[in-house]
């Protein structure tokens, strides 16, 4: 999920250089959405893992 983030801020970078607004703005928020997620799987992961090991 973290590559889904970084490829979609990739491309808002890259639009935002042609000057397509629209397109990288939707883009960049994709990109916020999946990274939350991602943090919030990861934050998730680690405390589950934790609680097994005890």
């Amino acid at each position: 999920m973290l590559t889904w983030a970084i490829i979609f801020l990739l491309i808002a970078v890259v639009a935002g250089v042609f000057g397509f607004g629209g397109i990288a703005g939707t883009a960049a928020g994709i990109a916020k959405i999946l990274f939350i997620i991602f943090v919030i799987l990861f934050v998730i992961s680690l405390v589950v893992g934790r609680r097994r090991t005890i």
